[in-house]
């Protein structure tokens, strides 16, 4: 059953699901918007019809404002641990995602919507996007699995020095960290990852999900276990029509034809 949202948009576009964060003016996130933005994450993950989630804003100039801070203002710590458990329950859900998954950051891109893109594969920012986790100056920490995802993507000292310091970060800087990974004129941003992603909505499924599970789950095992669980993806690959199919298409010097 298809839910109807008030705080984001879950258009799909040649099955291409976009995710757009849509509560003006700058995207603040409410505990509604937060509980929004999961179901329509599962929501889109779960429809056959889509093949690629992206991240993405429907407010012009921001991408995200982080929490909104009222909600904040009469948190206690029983509370918190709620609102951080909801945070989780999101970092997970994309973690976990059997389809690829893309960012597209526009604007000024702070706090919890920034946070979410740190679990998609790849992310693509408008050139002139400011990224900023500038949790510091109200005493806090980012809460979306951000401390763990933020240090395996950018490294130990380069994460802790941004997190210390709370300072917002250009679009080219945060390129030459690996924050981000292309930079694309702000009015090409949307067409470029539409056609990235309607690129890889070609490719097969099961192994699409497959380079997802063994590299973002791989990641945090140790290496003995991340070859266990590569040992075991292979074989499983090996039993599907798509892999058949690759071969035999390879060998007759053809197109595949992949499963729908």
């Amino acid at each position: 059953m298809t839910q109807k949202f008030e705080t984001v948009r879950l258009p799909t576009i040649e099955g291409v699901a976009w995710l757009e964060f849509a509560r003006p003016p700058v995207n603040a996130f409410t505990r509604q918007m937060v509980e929004e933005t999961f179901a329509a994450m599962k929501q889109a993950l779960d429809d056959p019809q889509s093949r690629v989630l992206v991240i993405a804003s429907g407010v012009e100039k921001y991408f995200s404002a982080g929490a909104d801070l009222t909600v904040f203002a009469a948190m206690s710590a029983v509370d918190m641990r709620a609102w951080t458990e909801l945070c989780h329950d999101v970092a997970r859900l994309l973690r976990n995602s059997p389809k690829p998954l893309l960012a597209a950051i526009n604007g000024t891109a702070v706090g919890g919507g920034l946070e979410m893109t740190l679990h998609c594969d790849l992310r693509f920012a408008a050139d002139n996007a400011r990224l900023g986790q500038p949790e510091i100056a109200i005493a806090f920490i980012p809460p979306i699995a951000t401390t763990q995802a933020l240090a395996r993507l950018i490294g130990r000292p380069r994460a802790i020095r941004y997190l210390y310091e709370g300072r917002m970060v250009g679009a080219a800087e945060a390129l030459e960290w690996g924050l981000v990974d292309e930079l694309v004129p702000a009015s090409e941003l949307r067409a470029r990852v539409q056609a990235y992603a309607e690129e890889l909505a070609t490719k097969p499924r099961q192994a699409l999900a497959a380079i997802r599970r063994t590299i973002t789950l791989g990641g945090g095992m140790s290496f003995e276990e991340g070859m266990t669980l590569e040992l075991e993806t292979a074989s499983a690959l090996a039993d599907t029509d798509d892999f058949r199919e690759g071969v035999r298409a390879f060998l007759e010097k053809r197109a595949p034809r992949w499963r729908r």
